[in-house]
């Protein structure tokens, strides 16, 4: 393995590796110390979009799998970011990382204090927002609409709460087969994220 030479590098005992990360972090062979990814906020988000957007929000969205595939799927299909809630979503983490499979040092992660304030400025952004719950009877085709799409997406089990559903534009559901109730949210952003993304 080649290094740059301003990477201070320490060989060490596979052991050794796996006492300097969490137990859930693997880390096949290699450890690095880095900085915190920068803090971006919603304004500077807001501001980086164009005439036609995406972006996904999600509410309480806590398993950091799931997340972490979103934030791939999310800059698969383009989207500008996401924004979550700061005590309501995981941390940066291996975990994280692993499941985004490199997006989660590309695609813009924005944490909130307040989801139901950030989707009131996301809709004064220009953005149609859209909760995605089974229980809507519009089909997330039918309610695409302006260039500007927010996607709302809650956690699985209790889905979007009430007050989160109150600041959406509209609520869609995703039109799947009576075979299974309904998808994992990492599984339904992506497809949303395609319906989205050739509307």
């Amino acid at each position: 393995m080649r290094f740059p030479k301003e990477v201070a590098v320490t060989l060490a005992e596979a052991p050794d590796l796996g006492r300097l990360v969490p137990s859930d972090a693997p880390h096949q062979g290699v450890v690095i110390e880095v900085e915190p990814l920068d803090d971006m906020w919603i304004d500077d988000l807001l501001t980086q979009a164009s005439d036609r957007s995406l972006l996904l929000v999600l509410d309480q969205v806590t398993d950091p799998h799931n997340v972490g595939a979103i934030l791939r799927s999310a800059a698969a299909f383009g989207a500008i970011g996401i924004v979550t809630q700061d005590r309501h979503s995981p941390p940066e983490s291996g975990v994280v990382a692993k499941a985004a499979s490199g997006a989660l040092e590309r695609m813009p992660w924005v944490r909130v204090v307040n989801l139901a304030r950030a989707l009131e400025e996301i809709g004064e952004a220009g953005f149609w927002r859209i909760g995605l719950t089974g229980d809507s009877d519009t089909d997330l085709k039918e309610a695409l609409g302006p260039p500007r799409v927010a996607l709302v997406l809650g956690a699985e089990g209790p889905g979007l709460r009430p007050n989160t559903r109150e600041h959406c534009d509209a609520l869609a559901r995703l039109p799947i087969s009576e075979t299974v109730e309904s998808l994992n949210v990492s599984n339904a952003a992506a497809v949303a994220l395609y319906a989205a993304s050739i509307a």
